[in-house]
């Protein structure tokens, strides 16, 4: 018996520490506290390096700082603790998985986040490096973060192709530091004197810095640094261009696996092969929605029916009072019936909706005669009064 109530407490603590989806309260607060936590190290951190705010807020920041460390400590132990109720390391040996989730890159990232308050009691130790070594923390807001993890999953889609721009990159480096310590080193020793100083210029022309602490006073120097100038600009393009399409990429990749999820999961769709469902994906338009607004209004002509992909729309058809979610649909009713004053919706929450026009239904229903009889059934009982 007490082994079971371990077993869910430590189950419901890993639900309750995974980012929320916003159906768990307790999740969502945990959430929130571990964010602003971080958040408030962030300025803690930066506003004490200033002498005046330390000597007037110290007692504030040593409270925000103890108080911190401590949760995350905790956070940490807890985090380590229920690392075996994720599903990826739910079935294998305790101990291991526990190992295995302390090597993730989250989990060191957490780990190097609370180390350098504990070594700060180190004599010896640099305060400044382990001060700034705790501004690590900051980095542990991707785990709350779709934007963190969207650019993260880009790296690594790319990783191959920013690879090679790296390569191309310190290729031309060296062979720009060689041509400047070849044609300025008599003319300027002490900065081109050598390879390894001119490669300074090199980078901070390649990156179009320009510092112009160094510069060529040559008229073959100058005119070989122009050179390096435009490469420089060509170069710094490509990685701009992969990560955008690479971005693209991912985006549209994702919409796609959540509108093909839903479809796929629709029962009218799940007879249809995967040709017609890809029909379909293709001419449905998204649509974001605020909450509190009203989709169609009573005695409007509804021209389109709509897929829930987030949120929660309250519905009104032939009598029937409806609270649609994720996967569910509706306006097809209205559509078959041919009747403006057959559907009434509005949202209760932000949601994103998927279009698809009425004149797109209709071509969909007379190419697919299987789907018109389920539809004319779905609409028969919603038209039912309760």
């Amino acid at each position: 018996m007490q082994r079971t109530g371990i077993l869910y407490w430590r189950r419901r603590i890993f639900e309750i520490l995974e980012p929320s989806a916003g159906g768990d309260r307790a999740s969502t607060i945990s959430d929130v506290i571990i964010v602003s936590l971080i958040f408030l190290n962030a300025f803690a951190f930066v506003m004490g390096t200033v002498e005046s705010f330390r000597t007037q807020f110290g007692a504030v920041l040593d409270v925000v700082l103890y108080g911190s460390i401590f949760v995350f400590s905790l956070e940490y132990v807890a985090r380590v603790w229920v690392s075996v109720e994720h599903p990826l390391r739910r079935n294998g040996h305790p101990l291991w998985g526990r190992l295995r989730y302390m090597l993730t890159p989250m989990a060191l990232i957490d780990l190097v986040a609370i180390l350098p308050f504990y070594f700060s009691f180190q004599n010896g130790l640099d305060l400044r490096i382990l001060r700034v070594l705790s501004m690590l923390r900051f980095l542990r807001i991707a785990r709350y973060s779709s934007a963190f993890q969207l650019f993260g999953r880009v790296l690594r889609r790319e990783a191959r192709s920013l690879t090679g721009v790296l390569l191309i990159l310190i290729a031309l480096m060296l062979v720009s530091a060689s041509g400047m310590y070849a044609i300025e080193g008599s003319a300027q020793p002490e900065q081109f004197g050598d390879i390894p100083s001119a490669m300074w210029w090199a980078m901070a022309t390649l990156t179009t810095i320009g510092y112009g602490d160094v510069t060529p006073i040559t008229p073959y120097g100058k005119l070989f640094a122009g050179l390096v100038m435009i490469f420089g600009v060509g170069v710094f393009a490509l990685p701009v261009g992969i990560l955008s399409s690479g971005f693209a990429m991912e985006v549209n990749q994702r919409n796609f696996v959540v509108t093909w999820n839903m479809l796929s999961k629709v029962p009218m769709f799940a007879q249809l092969e995967a040709a017609e469902i890809a029909e379909i994906m293709n001419i449905l338009k998204s649509r974001h929605v605020s909450r509190g607004t009203t989709i169609v209004r009573d005695g409007d002509v509804t021209d389109a029916m709509f897929f829930v992909v987030v949120g929660e729309v309250q519905v009104k058809t032939g009598g029937r009072s409806l609270l649609l979610g994720p996967g569910d649909h509706f306006g097809e009713t209205a559509l078959l019936a041919k009747d403006s004053n057959k559907l009434w919706a509005k949202t209760n929450t932000v949601c994103d909706l998927l279009e698809l026009d009425a004149h797109e239904f209709n071509q969909l229903l007379s190419r697919n005669p299987h789907l018109k009889k389920d539809f004319e059934e779905l609409a028969q009982k919603r038209l039912l009064p309760e």
